[in-house]
């Protein structure tokens, strides 16, 4: 059941696009990809997926307002990851 959980969400991002960001970072939910296996199955998040959450960074809130992404983004896991990677979840 997980690993239909995981393909659905791809394809979900897969689905949103990319959008910008004030700050010039380009929004794309698909660089969180990374991190996928951490926030789903509680495991430690590799450096990889630690860069990726601190450029996407500013995008985060709206991920969070997106409601095909908000589950995955805003769920105790990921928030874990974040703390892991020093990266604080922002208030949205």
């Amino acid at each position: 059941m997980k690993m239909s959980y995981v393909a659905f969400c791809v394809v979900l991002v897969l689905l949103l696009g990319e959008t910008q960001v004030s700050t010039g970072i380009t929004c794309n939910p698909l660089e969180l990809s990374a991190c996928a296996s951490a926030i789903t199955s509680a495991s430690a998040p590799s450096a990889a997926c630690c860069s990726k959450l601190k450029e996407q960074r500013p995008c985060l809130c709206q991920y969070v307002k997106d409601p095909n992404l908000k589950k995955l983004v805003n769920s105790p896991n990921a928030r874990t990851v974040a703390s892991t990677c020093g990266t604080p979840f922002p208030q949205c």
